[in-house]
């Protein structure tokens, strides 16, 4: 993982700047103002030969005059805003030495629709507001910045993007700023292929929420060993929000990294499979990995599936671990993680305890899920992971009662959202039913009927 502190130093001055009268411009209009930054190359293509700025209260609009536009080496400098009212995607080209830069200033209201982006150098946004939607970006460069998308101070929108074999990471934000973007619905393929970092590498959050959902990130076909997604506060800055729902990461260095002092994130319907391509276990490999500076480094984790990564999940230095708890079970799928002959399921290196309830560990035999935990009964210096009752995958006891169980009034009951329930006002259907006391303590299914 790498996080970069940027200046924000200026580019060079721009060829031809909008004289901020509150214009809007279409690329033939520029063509007719510009003195020939914008030159129409016929067909719906257009040239952008300079750097270009539409300052602070004008706009660009691309329409459906536009079928390409050609970027060779500039810099095209948003202080203004930006509408896509094309109906077809427009295409976007660098050349394979000649890499534009796209960089939004104080910009408002800049709206990246229906696009096609390649051979760029690289997209900075500084205290702007942007939406990316249905765009895609590839073969993205580090000339002009450290990732596709670089985020200062800013909230975007992305969704619906497709990040494929780009030099650098797709998203970024640096560790002197406060960004929240929201990441959705979105492919992520083989990305910071020239690098060993993360796809998605973001610093501390501002005061909404870090919203990452829905997301494919894979790394299958990335030239180098490539992390998922990592969010660190490493400065101390801000309170950092994060929810990461419903995304698939695999085939990464590792899946998920949470790195700093004051995060808290909640981490839920998941799936954290085959991270194993770090070479040295050592260095990484874990489908989540929570390191925290204090014990304000939090995670809470529901019904998430982990497995085939060289460690599940690993808990480092101070932090404050929720896998489930008895009045609201983790519900999370746990196994078959592991590096050089051993499995590590959960590798607790800290002080802390960890409260991991109601999760599926592959197994139903306690002794084998024991020694597939790291943690106090291995090492007396680190922290106790509590992690009965646990979720019999084997699941064979299926007893029918009727819907009065009086049988049941003293047991510990459990609908399948892992909630506890009154067993003595049972409506038809299947729970999960605790049996025993203390580290004897199993779950069994029961139908009621």
């Amino acid at each position: 993982m790498l996080l970069l502190i940027i200046g924000l130093t200026s580019f060079s001055h721009a060829q031809w700047t909008s004289p901020g009268n509150g214009t809007t411009y279409t690329l033939p209009d520029l063509v007719d103002v510009s003195g020939g930054v914008v030159t129409a190359q016929g067909d719906g293509v257009f040239r952008i030969n300079a750097d270009l700025t539409i300052a602070g209260t004008d706009g660009l609009t691309i329409d459906n005059q536009v079928s390409r536009i050609d970027i060779p080496g500039a810099l095209l400098t948003l202080q203004g805003f930006l509408n896509c009212t094309n109906t077809q995607r427009v295409k976007i080209y660098g050349t394979t030495s000649q890499h534009y830069g796209i960089r939004l200033e104080n910009a408002q209201g800049c709206d990246f629709r229906n696009l096609y982006l390649s051979d760029g150098g690289g997209i900075q946004i500084v205290e702007s507001n942007v939406t990316f939607s249905d765009v895609k970006f590839v073969y993205f460069t580090q000339d002009n910045c450290s990732s596709v998308i670089n985020i200062f101070n800013s909230n975007p929108l992305i969704e619906n993007c497709y990040f494929l074999l780009n030099d650098g990471p797709a998203i970024a934000s640096p560790a002197n700023g406060q960004s929240s973007p929201i990441i959705r619905n979105c492919t992520f393929d083989s990305n910071s292929n020239q690098s060993t970092n993360p796809q998605i590498n973001l610093g501390p959050g501002g005061a909404d929420s870090i919203l990452i959902i829905n997301n494919v990130i894979d790394g299958t076909y990335a030239t180098s060993h490539v992390g998922g997604i990592s969010v660190a506060d490493l400065m101390g800055v801000g309170d950092t929000k994060v929810l990461l729902q419903g995304n698939s990461i695999v085939k990464g260095r590792y899946g998920y990294n949470q790195q700093g002092q004051t995060i808290a994130s909640t981490i839920v319907d998941n799936q954290f499979t085959n991270n194993d391509q770090e070479t040295n276990p050592m260095n990484g490999g874990s489908g989540i990995s929570i390191y925290g500076t204090s014990t304000n480094c939090k995670a809470v984790l529901r019904g998430n599936t982990i497995t085939g990564n060289l460690w599940g999940i690993t808990a480092i230095n101070l932090h404050s671990t929720d896998l489930g708890t008895e009045d609201d079970w983790g519900n999370n799928v746990l196994h078959s993680n592991g590096n050089g002959g051993a499995v590590y399921d959960l590798y607790n290196n800290a002080t802390c305890d960890i409260t991991a309830v109601g999760n599926n560990w592959g197994t139903s035999n306690q002794q084998e899920i024991e020694q597939h935990i790291f943690h106090q009964p291995d090492n007396a210096a680190f922290g106790l992971v509590t992690y009965t009752p646990f979720i019999d995958v084997d699941l064979v006891d299926e007893l029918p009662f009727d819907n009065t169980p009086t049988d049941l009034s003293k047991a510990i009951v459990y609908n399948l959202a892992g909630q506890r329930v009154d067993p003595t006002s049972l409506k038809p259907g299947i729970y999960l039913i605790q049996l025993g006391t203390g580290i004897h303590q199993t779950v069994k299914k029961i139908i009621i009927q």
